[in-house]
């Protein structure tokens, strides 16, 4: 660490955030985060050490793949000890999925990732960008008698601080852009900032260890009324396939048409890993609750519990990289490993 004052790593990835109308052509151009002091002094009064990286590919979130993930992460740890937090600016679109596969990639965590953005370019005049900014590196910042008080995986926008793993974006207008429907806000930001200490995950002091294999070879199958065989024959036998999310109704109900349970049968037999999540923003998958979960518990889809996509995504990916054991695989999507599931 860089002297007495606390240090931030500012990684910008590209993004909303990170944009400036230009004013003589009126389009929007990338911010200089050089002159961040020039567009926000304020930041001067904090007293801490900032410093700005911006990627020489700057992409926009939609663009998001796990290779940027694998670049990300490996910044953070090139720069793990020169910091006391980092704050990663994001485009909102697939920023619960990287914060999700940060999570799971950047093991054993004691310093603040704390991940924000905005709904409107920095340059506007009602942009979030700039309240946002400012909490996300005091949360970066805030310690307990020199301990990270968030040492975890999170992000901020619009006054919540919320478990990275744990959110999806549901709003595409208003400045509450995430939710968090199945754990409560780490933070609450008014007049202060108000941590609820007993869900943030507590420090464990363990050397940070990396994880950069990651495995893409997973799909998402979403149900809907009147899917066909063909659609989920064709899903299940993709080539290289090796794990699939199945979105259901509800606490994980799914047809019980038997042409339906015979195409997972018959994929799980030949080692494809289903993990069923819910479609639902906030409630749980619970196998056997009701008739129509009965027969994927009886031919081995793992449940998902409380989980979101996001984070199933991330996680599956994650485990299938590691290369584990297929029953090893099983066992630990059905368990929190890094907070994202609650049983």
């Amino acid at each position: 660490m860089s002297g007495e004052k606390t240090s931030i790593l500012i990684l910008y990835t590209g993004g909303t955030i990170g944009m400036m109308q230009d004013p003589q052509t009126g389009s929007l151009v990338p911010f200089d985060f050089d002159n961040l002091y020039d567009h926000l002094p304020v930041l001067r009064n904090l007293d801490y050490q900032l410093d700005f990286y911006a990627f020489d590919n700057l992409i926009d979130s939609s663009n998001m793949t796990p290779d940027f993930w694998v670049t990300l992460a490996k910044k953070i740890e090139s720069c793990y000890e020169k910091y006391d937090g980092f704050v990663v600016l994001h485009g909102s679109d697939t920023m619960a999925y990287t914060a999700s596969a940060l999570s799971f990639m950047l093991e054993n965590l004691n310093k603040p990732v704390v991940f924000t953005g905005s709904q409107l370019p920095m340059g506007m005049v009602r942009s979030d960008g700039r309240e946002n900014i400012i909490a996300a590196i005091e949360i970066a910042a805030a310690k307990d008698e020199d301990t990270a008080k968030v040492p975890e995986v999170t992000i901020f926008f619009e006054n919540q601080l919320l478990r990275g793993n744990r959110t999806t974006k549901h709003n595409a207008e208003h400045f509450n852009a995430f939710v968090s429907g199945n754990y409560p806000s780490l933070a609450d930001v008014g007049v202060r900032i108000k941590y609820n200490k007993e869900y943030i995950t507590k420090p464990n002091f363990k050397k940070l260890k990396l994880h950069t294999k990651l495995d893409n070879n997973v799909a998402i199958l979403k149900l809907f009324p009147g899917i066909t065989k063909d659609l989920v024959h064709h899903t299940l036998n993709t080539p290289n396939l090796r794990g699939v999310i199945i979105e259901t109704y509800g606490s994980g109900n799914a047809p019980t048409a038997s042409w339906f349970i015979d195409e997972l049968k018959n994929a799980i037999d030949r080692g494809l890993i289903i993990y069923n999540v819910t479609q639902c923003k906030s409630g749980s998958v619970e196998m056997g609750r009701y008739e129509t979960s009965l027969d994927l518990n009886r031919i081995g889809v793992i449940s998902g519990h409380d989980i979101t996509t996001e984070s199933a995504i991330a996680k599956l990916m994650y485990l299938l990289g590691e290369d584990y054991p297929i029953e090893k695989i099983k066992e630990l999507l059905q368990i929190p490993i890094r907070g994202e599931i609650t049983l």
